[in-house]
This record gives structure tokens, C-alpha cells and sequence, in this order.
């Protein structure tokens, strides 16, 4: 039986915690008898809660946001005795604090001098070329330890009484001819998305629709979203693992590529994405995994003629770029194929 001890470490956003999921479960396909951790911001736990795959969950930081003190990190990450760690995401400060936890192993991401003090293993990205999934790079760490990897699937787990909360919303939004649409309008400003102003516009639109009922997925809502008539706010204010359970609710997410966008995708509900093909904001690099999905992306025009470089800038809006009409369109061709 295998006895290693493993940390798998992501502190960042929601959307790239998600896409670590695989890793427990490679781990666990390969050495069942081992036991593996995750490192994770508080506020991205909830999407390791269940999962059968993870042994213990440690934060980086505490419930108001605060990071946890050096020392008290560093008890809690030695105390656990672990023989590997992946550092998914470079950090000076998590890399020192591995190193002192007296973890041997210990890989991550590129060539930092940071890493090489102390003598970390590491990936190379190799500058994104090719260009590969997010999922398939960090599981490219458990390559470097011989771990061979069968799935890059990302994996969200409800309990019994969790997924009865979502049939619970959906028998209460729905009649037996409609579908829960949910859109997700804001977005992390990391890759480019539609002013509310048209998601607006493609909310009214779909409300014409009878076999339609919307849900604004959003935590925190646009003002111009608030308060339409006839359409929901199930996640308003709501802890993440509560929106969880209503992201698994819907039958479809709309949404640019954002956090919403990987959740539902691990939950298995089919989303429609809105992407541009920029290297960094690239499907390829961050598209759903293993769920029905579909993509929409700007015209070549658009890109070559009107793209300003700069993903935050983007809003898609001048000639050749997106609509509300043009995504509705496609949003009906979508729910319409047989094989959805």
C-alpha cells in the first residue's frame, strides 16, 4: 500500500481551483491508500467539499479574507507530514513555507529563483506551445512523479441533500415544459466580456420565450440586471457552495469564460461560452471539460481589425464582434441538437 502523503496546492481563483480537481482523483486511481490534501483560499473550498478523492482540506487564509500568520501555516501544513507538494501557481511565500514544512518533494511551475533556492522541481509551460488545456498542465505535475494520467476531467461531488436542493429550486422556478436558463453576467475581468447593457437585451429577449425561465447567477448583480420581473436571483449574497447547488439546478449556463462557466461545467450542466482566440483567453487553454458545451467567438474580422490586445478592454461590441441577438440565435440552435 502506498503510504506517500500528498499537497496539492492552488491559491488563486475559482475557475483554475476547479480545473485542479483531477489531480486528487489521478492520485487516488494510482495509489488508493495514499492521502492527499489540497491547499486552497477559503473562499474556493467549497469546491473540494465532498469530494471523495481529498483526505483534508487546508485554507490559506482564514473566513474574513485575512492570510493565516507565516507560522501558523506552516504548523498546520508540517504537522501533516507530507512526502509530495505541487505549487500549481507560482508563489514566493507558499514555496518558502513547503520547503520548511520539511516536505522533500516538492514541484512547481517554470523557473523561478525562488524555487531554485531552495531546490523545488518544476514543470516548463514551455511558453504554451503547443497550446494545451489548464486541466493538462497541472496534470502534468503528477507526470513529472510518474503518476500516468488517464482523465483531465474536473469533478464537482453533491451529497444526496445538496442535489434534493436543486431538484427542490428546479420544481419551484419550473413548469414541466420549461428550461432554467442561467446567465452569468460579471466576470473576473480576466478575459473579455459583454457590457450588462446587452446581456440586458438577450434577458428580454429570452423572456418573450415561454419555454424559458431565467436565473441571473450572479453574486453580486449588475444594476441594470436587478430586479427584472419574471426572472430569478438564486445566488444574490450567497456562500459558494450554496451557488453551487444551484448551478446544478439549470439546464444551461450562459456566460463568458469565468469561474460559473468551470462550475458548471464540472457539474456536468451544458454551458455556452462566450470566447475570443487570444493565446491567454484561448477555449483551447480554458474551455468547459466534460460537459455538453458550445463555443462562441468573435468573427476573424473582428479580431484582426478591432481587437485592442487587451482582454480587459474587450467588450466585443464594434463590427464583427458579439450580440445578444447573434448568442440567442445560437443558444435555440443549441438546446435544438439532438445531442444535447
Amino acid at each position: 500500500m502506498n503510504k506517500n502523503r500528498y499537497l496539492i496546492t492552488r491559491i488563486d481563483r475559482i475557475g483554475d481551483v476547479v480545473l485542479s480537481t483531477p489531480l486528487p482523483r489521478e492520485i487516488k486511481k494510482k495509489y488508493p491508500g495514499s492521502f492527499v490534501s489540497v491547499l486552497v483560499k477559503n473562499y474556493t473550498k467549497d469546491i473540494y467539499l465532498n469530494n471523495p478523492y481529498v483526505d483534508n482540506i487546508i485554507t490559506y487564509d482564514n473566513e474574513d479574507n485575512c492570510k493565516k500568520s507565516f507560522w501558523e501555516l506552516l504548523n498546520e501544513i508540517r504537522e501533516l507530514k507530507f512526502t509530495y507538494a505541487f505549487m500549481l501557481l507560482p508563489d514566493e511565500r507558499l514555496n518558502y513555507l513547503l520547503f520548511l514544512a520539511g516536505i522533500r518533494n516538492r514541484i512547481g511551475v517554470g523557473h523561478k529563483i525562488y524555487q531554485m533556492i531552495v531546490f523545488s522541481g518544476y514543470v516548463d509551460r514551455k511558453k504554451y506551445n503547443p497550446l494545451r488545456h489548464e486541466a493538462d498542465y497541472n496534470l502534468d505535475m503528477l507526470l513529472k512523479i510518474g503518476i500516468e494520467v488517464k482523465d483531465n476531467i474536473p469533478e464537482i461531488f453533491l451529497s444526496k441533500e445538496e442535489e434534493e436542493k436543486a431538484s427542490k429550486l428546479r420544481k419551484k422556478v419550473l413548469d414541466s415544459s420549461s428550461k432554467l436558463v442561467g446567465v452569468n453576467v460579471s466576470s473576473g475581468n480576466s478575459a473579455p466580456n459583454l457590457k450588462p447593457e446587452e446581456y440586458k437585451k438577450l434577458i428580454d429577449r429570452l423572456l418573450k420565450d415561454s419555454e424559458f425561465k431565467i436565473a441571473v447567477m450572479d453574486k453580486e448583480v449588475p444594476q441594470i440586471i436587478d430586479n427584472i420581473e419574471s426572472v430569478i436571483y438564486p445566488n444574490r449574497s450567497n456562500d459558494l457552495r450554496s451557488s453551487i447547488i444551484n448551478f446544478a439546478a439549470l439546464d444551461i449556463l450562459v456566460s463568458n469564460s469565468t469561474g460559473p462557466m468551470h462550475l458548471a461545467a464540472a457539474l456536468k450542466i451544458p454551458t455556452l461560452s462566450l470566447f475570443c482566440p487570444l493565446t491567454a483567453c484561448s477555449p483551447k487553454l480554458w474551455g468547459p471539460l466534460g460537459n455538453h458545451s458550445e463555443i462562441i467567438l468573435p468573427s476573424e474580422v473582428y479580431c484582426s481589425n478591432q481587437c485592442p490586445g487587451d482582454p480587459k478592454k474587450c467588450d466585443y461590441s464594434k463590427e464583427g464582434g458579439l450580440n445578444s441577438n447573434y448568442i440567442a440565435e445560437r443558444l435555440y440552435k443549441f438546446l435544438n441538437n439532438p445531442n444535447y
